[in-house]
Formats: C-alpha cells, sequence, structure tokens
C-alpha cells in the first residue's frame, strides 16, 4: 500500500530510500524494492531528559549530527553537562549500530537528492522529526516521511517539518502502531543486516543479461 502511493519516485536516478532502524527497514526494504531505488539507514538517538527519559530534549543522528529541542532545555533548565552526558552515551549506541548495519560502508551522499524517509508508524512522531531536523542538515533536496500507518494528528503535525507527508493509512481512533500489523514482533539486529547486505549485494552486482 506504502510503494503504491510513493509511485511516482519509481526509478528515478535521484531518489535515495532511508530507513529508520530496527522496525523502519523491513518495511523500507520493500518500499525500495518496490521503487526500484538505492536502501540505506539513517540512525537517530532521541535524547530522552533523565529521570523523564520519553521526553525528547534533542537527538542525535548518522554523521555526527545533534538536534537540540531548546524549548524543552530552557524549560527544564537542563544543563550543557547533562545534554553532553547523554549525548555520549546515546552516541555509542549510535555507533555500535552504524558497525553492525552498515559495517565499512559510508554514509550515502544524500545533498541534492530526493530522500525518503521511512518507518514502521508514527505514534508520537519524536523519532521522525529528530530524522527529519538531521537530515535536513546534510542538505537534500526534498524529505518525503513515508509510513504505512500513523496518528492523524502527527501526520498532520510532519507536514510542517517535511516536504511531502505520507501515511498509508490513519485511522481513528489510533491506539498503538504495533495494533494495525498481523506481525509486529521486535526486529533484530541480525534482521536488519541480513536485509541491508542483501540490499547493498543487489546495488553492487552488474547486471548480466540471462
Amino acid at each position: 500500500m506504502l510503494a503504491t502511493k510513493l509511485a511516482d519516485y519509481a526509478d528515478r536516478p535521484d531518489v535515495l530510500v532511508l530507513a529508520l532502524p530496527r522496525g523502519g527497514v523491513p518495511v523500507a526494504f520493500e518500499v525500495a524494492g518496490a521503487l526500484r531505488a538505492p536502501l540505506d539507514v539513517f540512525l537517530v538517538r532521541k535524547l530522552g531528559v533523565p529521570g523523564h527519559e520519553e521526553l525528547a530534549m534533542g537527538a542525535i543522528a548518522s554523521g555526527g549530527v545533534r538536534v537540540i529541542n531548546h524549548e524543552v532545555v530552557d524549560y527544564l533548565n537542563v544543563s550543557r553537562d547533562v545534554i553532553n552526558s547523554v549525548a555520549q552515551k546515546e552516541q555509542q549506541e549510535l555507533q555500535r549500530r552504524e558497525s553492525v548495519y552498515r559495517s565499512a560502508r559510508p554514509l550515502p551522499d544524500v545533498r541534492g537528492k530526493t530522500v525518503i524517509l521511512v518507518d514502521d508508524g508514527l505514534a508520537t512522531g519524536s523519532s521522525m522529526k529528530a530524522a527529519v531536523l538531521a537530515l535536513r542538515q546534510r542538505q537534500p533536496a526534498k524529505i518525503v516521511v513515508a509510513v504505512p500507518v500513523a496518528a492523524p494528528s502527527i501526520c498532520r503535525e510532519l507536514q510542517r517539518e517535511a516536504d511531502e507527508v505520507v501515511c498509508a493509512m490513519t485511522p481513528e481512533p489510533f491506539q498503538a502502531v504495533g495494533s494495525w500489523y498481523q506481525d509486529f514482533s521486535q526486529t533484530t539486529d541480525d534482521e536488519v543486516r541480513a536485509l541491508l547486505d542483501r540490499t547493498f549485494q543487489e546495488q553492487t552486482t552488474p547486471w548480466r543479461p540471462n
């Protein structure tokens, strides 16, 4: 369903599909295959307020990007030392995932490209918002947020951040992302790596006629 709604981006040399691990990777794998577009991952780690980790005071992302939510930081009077401490901890996990998922492969160059950011769904949208803000600093031509299912209000909110938002389903009441999947078991690091390895192998294997 999601790939069908993105059909206008098929077979375009300027299009790149980036998945938010881990749950976004199986979805993005199918989307990239349908669009015949390259696939990679864009890692984002939320910077949670100590003691209230679900509240994001910022995020870090692939390529050394850091985004700070100044409204939260100023309201709670969070010090720079606290921000740096949380960022350092999350950076370790981000680097671990970069190593596991990408190995020695470099980050793709997104400058001037149309980037389709894919996740498995949007409940609060915090990770996707952070990803859009972080990706914007890498100067793509266009950012398209694409998910199979989302809360209607979050879909509307993200339209202020991204250039285009494609939500295949926006059920009301929404409840949770997992409610709209037949199988919402946790995606493992091994599954992510296997899908990416398969994609990279297909992208680098020269075409040969039968």
